[in-house]
């Protein structure tokens, strides 16, 4: 059975993926999905920012126009237009995605796979079955695929824990999502609350850490019930769903080539934004280019690598949490106060321009960053990841 396209993973990277794909001129082509889990759950949700329409819309769970950020001493709220916030529930991504797909020449295998490069093509094992594609998507990452080597580079994790609850009284602007409330105690990383309200009385509210060590699961629980006491005197909630997680975050080099016919989609692309965990818009882009590289050059290589500014910043930005957690508070409200909060989003999502990143930069102190700057130039991790990136398997 051999296929045009194989994709190993039915998560956001492979399922967008294999969306851009359909809609292209290459919707004709066939396409092989393995994931190992049913997907009929919600097991996670995304959250991004856009100022153009996107092809989720219609299943955006809710969409926010205003942004918050609130620390002790500073507490601001902005109008995000022309930005707007949204968040999707991975189940309703999942069930939009399989239901377009299976329009096209979409196959779906449940099963763990074995895949093997080779000359001609990708050969994939799966329940005792074989497989073959023209090209092969990998967005499954384990451990071994990352040999740490911390003098070069910085290790932390975005770990968090959230609640969506259901109140008796309103408490919650629908309208204003909070992005930050650092007015908790700091647990060895930047430490913070994020709230999505859906209704004055029903929202997801989040406990995140970037720190090294995850938390025993109690201490998750205690934070969320004592902030919710202290910030909104809230005793009397149902907890509707939780959700829990963990995000890489480092400045790493992952490889996008695994040889002559696998590409590296997804967390283990390096489409996580190692400096804050997000990857869904990070996704979309990268596929749309994926699908442009297949069209103009007849394989999936030819994608342009990531900007080496937003790169460097990445590592240093992580480079001060890691070594200086404790400035963490102040760094981030030093940006917010001096910024807008548009401005900001762009940064974050590399799309700023040269004069907005230097704006940016130049709201909170020196000290720390050019210090993380001096480590970084001498254990020049930011010059690996570029010839990582441009890694090529003959």
């Amino acid at each position: 059975m051999t296929y045009d396209f194989a994709i190993l993973g039915g998560g956001a990277a492979g399922l967008s993926l294999a969306l851009e794909l359909v809609k292209s001129q290459l919707g004709n082509k066939s396409i092989l999905i393995v994931e190992k889990d049913a997907k009929d759950s919600n097991d996670r949700t995304w959250c991004f920012w856009a100022d153009q329409p996107t092809p989720y819309d219609g299943i955006a769970r809710k969409v926010w126009p205003r942004l918050r950020f609130q620390s002790e001493g500073f507490d601001r709220t902005w109008e995000l237009s022309p930005l707007r916030y949204q968040m999707l529930r991975g189940l309703d991504f999942y069930n939009y995605a399989r239901s377009e797909l299976e329009k096209h020449a979409v196959t779906f295998v449940r099963g763990l796979a074995d895949l093997e490069d080779g000359q001609d093509n990708a050969s994939l094992h799966v329940g005792g079955e074989l497989f073959a594609a023209q090209w092969a998507f990998d967005s499954r990452i384990r451990p071994s695929d990352v040999l740490p080597d911390p003098r070069r580079y910085n290790y932390l994790k975005q770990h968090f824990r959230g609640w969506e609850i259901e109140t008796t009284q309103p408490v919650f602007d629908p309208q204003t999502v909070t992005l930050f409330d650092l007015r908790t105690p700091q647990r060895g990383g930047v430490t913070f609350f994020y709230i999505l309200p859906f209704s004055p009385t029903n929202a997801l509210v989040e406990y995140t850490l970037f720190s090294p060590q995850v938390l025993p699961d109690g201490e998750y629980e205690a934070a969320l019930r004592g902030y919710l006491t202290t910030n909104f005197g809230l005793n009397d909630y149902r907890i509707l769903e939780t959700e829990q997680g963990v995000i890489p975050m480092t400045d790493h080099p992952f490889p996008r080539r695994l040889g002559r016919r696998i590409l590296a989609i997804g967390t283990r692309g390096g489409r996580v934004k190692p400096s804050t965990g997000y990857a869904f818009a990070r996704i979309q882009r990268d596929s749309r280019r994926i699908v442009d590289s297949l069209i103009r050059h007849g394989q999936p290589f030819a994608i342009p690598p990531d900007p080496l500014r937003f790169r460097f910043y990445d590592g240093v930005v992580l480079d001060v949490f890691a070594k200086q957690p404790e400035l963490g508070c102040s760094i981030l409200a030093s940006i917010f106060a001096r910024n807008p909060a548009a401005r900001v989003l762009k940064f974050l999502d590399d799309r700023s321009s040269l004069w907005e990143d230097l704006q940016i930069l130049r709201a909170p102190p020196a000290g720390p960053f050019l210090r993380a700057l001096g480590r970084k130039i001498k254990g020049k991790g930011f010059l690996t990841r570029r010839r990582a990136e441009r890694e090529e398997v003959p």
